[in-house]
């Protein structure tokens, strides 16, 4: 037996101790995140017992870093993003911003170098992504336009980040770090090259890898070998990172990043993703158990005003801008209130550059600690942040004037315009939600000329359908001033696309007080909730997964009635 096993006991005691405290996470209702960085607490250096190897450790992050940022690639959507651009763009760059400022002339107050304060800034500006998605999965408002408007604002915010890591290397001089290989040519003539060799590497992947890696799948796929497909798509990300680091200088994230993307062009981009998700998430935990090892818990006992203050900026600096922001876009307080907690905590791009900034020495030790702090703190209160939004949008709504005159305010788009005919404001549908399945539904309204007003808290959307000279109203239908807008008080039907059952109850209260004789069309995925919402004569709810198996079986039936008969 060899007497090495360093390697062997880093992934043990890493991915073990991981599942552990990432279950007693979960228990706690709080993300399985703060469990792997705990784990990587324990078995860190500056705690006592079992200490694994921290250089192995950190090459092991690498590989994280890669198949996360490759990740973020594949799951990556231009279209996503251009929905909501008009809102997610501006927002994001601002919040940024100011949260960058917030970090920046706080780490100066302190008195550490201006470099130092902007790395630090930076590293608190920037949202985690993983734990956004998840708790947005987890309350079910993912595909609702509160959770496409997160979503778009931490794309734009990744993008920032991979920019920064771009371009922090060759600045580093200029910060007061490291000068960067090639510096002696000047700042100016090492980022020049530094961003010539980056956009040769984008050039390259869009004219050359945009072909190759949907060919290369295809050609993978065909043998019918799951390993084989599963191995192909992880040495792409690897050997594509590995291959921009080492002929570009350009970081493994970008160049996993845009393996990604790359990948995502490809008609087998979904099986991708999910053959490569395993692997992908144990080398996530490692990531982060490896970033939990830098860790120094004496922080919290040395500097723990400054451990508050670094809180208090992600947690309601970033949060407030966020809420502000969305507000001045006028769109409805339960989006600004959903929009600010989901940037209520920091993650693994605070991490990526925290360490970047250290390689540079623009980062002290303290200072990632402090940053690795303030995730771990944010991170853990991030779920009752999310809970607590219904609470205090009704406390806001009863008890703030400021709240108050927000809902009063005079929208555009909240009324339908005095143009629309009168008559199709008469036995009409009332469409609540445009999203893939209204959409669908609205095509067959107009195929069979029937009459319908769209109901959706997407402005642009609003807009868009508005140019198109269709009824449209912006705002939440779970709110009776929208379905009045909707003329639901006349309309013949309401039809709610929205799997969210509490808004729905809500609009179906709503709707059947001012039109008792309405009928209501429903959408569900859980059959649990579709019995429950017949039970109690709630509408005609229609089960994702049984409408799915009743047009299948219909389409057998037509093709063997012919030689049935």
């Amino acid at each position: 037996m060899p007497h090495d096993i360093s390697l062997i006991s880093t992934i043990a005691a890493g991915l073990g101790l991981a599942m552990l405290f990432g279950y007693a996470a979960t228990r706690l209702a709080m993300p399985p995140l703060v469990g792997y960085l705990l784990a990587g607490v324990l078995i860190g250096p500056s705690t006592p017992g079992f200490v694994a190897d921290v250089a192995l450790a950190g090459q092991l992050s690498e590989i994280g870093v890669m198949l996360l940022m490759f990740g973020v690639g594949l799951h990556f959507s231009l279209s996503d993003l251009m929905a909501v651009k008009r809102i997610s763009v501006p927002g994001a760059v601002v919040q940024i911003a100011v949260a960058t400022a917030l970090g920046a002339a706080t780490a100066l107050w302190w008195g550490w170098p201006a470099g130092e304060a902007l790395v630090f800034g930076l590293c608190l500006s920037v949202a985690s992504t993983v734990v956004l998605l998840r708790a947005l999965e987890d309350r079910g408002v993912l595909d609702s336009v509160n959770g496409r408007i997160a979503v778009g604002w931490l794309i734009v915010e990744d993008l920032a980040m991979v920019l920064v890591l771009v371009l922090l290397p060759p600045l580093s001089g200029l910060l007061g770090g490291e000068a960067a290989s090639g510096a002696g040519n000047g700042v100016g003539m090492t980022l020049l090259i530094t961003l010539a060799k980056v956009a040769a590497f984008i050039a390259l992947m869009l004219i050359v890898g945009r072909r190759l890696f949907p060919r290369l799948l295809w050609l993978v796929a065909r043998t019918g070998s799951r390993e084989l497909f599963t191995l192909c798509v992880i040495a792409a990300a690897l050997c594509v990172a590995l291959g921009s680091a080492k002929l570009f200088d350009v970081s493994f994230a970008l160049g996993a990043f845009f393996a990604g993307m790359m990948m995502r062009e490809s008609e087998f981009s979904h099986r991708a993703a999910d053959e490569s998700l395993p692997l992908r998430d144990a080398f996530s935990v490692l990531f982060f158990v490896s970033v939990g090892m830098l860790f120094d818990p004496a922080i919290l006992l040395q500097e723990p005003l400054k451990v508050l203050a670094v809180v208090a900026i992600i947690m309601l600096g970033k949060t407030v801008a966020a809420i502000a922001l969305v507000l001045l876009f006028r769109y409805p307080l339960n989006t600004a209130l959903t929009v600010g907690v989901s940037l209520a905590q920091i993650g693994e791009f605070s991490f990526i550059l925290a360490g970047l900034g250290m390689s540079l020495g623009l980062l002290s030790a303290a200072g990632q600690s402090l940053i690795l702090a303030g995730a771990l703190i944010s991170i853990a209160l991030n779920a009752a942040l999310f809970g607590s939004i219904a609470p205090l949008q009704n406390w806001l709504r009863r008890h703030s004037p400021l709240a108050q005159k927000l809902e009063r305010r005079d929208d555009p788009l909240a009324e339908l315009p005095m143009s629309v005919d009168q008559a199709l404001l008469t036995g009409q549908v009332v469409l609540v939600g445009y999203g893939q399945v209204g959409q669908r539904i609205a095509s067959q309204l107009d195929r069979l000329a029937i009459p319908y007003v769209v109901a959706d808290e997407n402005r642009e959307l609003i807009e868009l359908l508005r140019a198109s000279h269709i009824p449209a109203v912006c705002g939440d239908a779970a709110e009776a001033a929208v379905l009045i807008q909707a003329h639901v008080a006349r309309a013949s039907m309401l039809v709610v696309t929205s799997p969210d059952i509490f808004k729905t109850r809500q609009m179906i209260q709503i709707a059947r007080t001012l039109n008792p004789a309405i009928e209501v069309i429903l959408r569900t995925g859980n059959e649990e909730e579709g019995m429950l919402l017949e039970s109690e004569h709630r509408g005609h709810v229609f089960l994702e997964k049984q409408v799915l198996a009743d047009g299948m079986a219909q389409h057998i039936a037509g093709r063997f009635r012919p030689v049935l008969h």
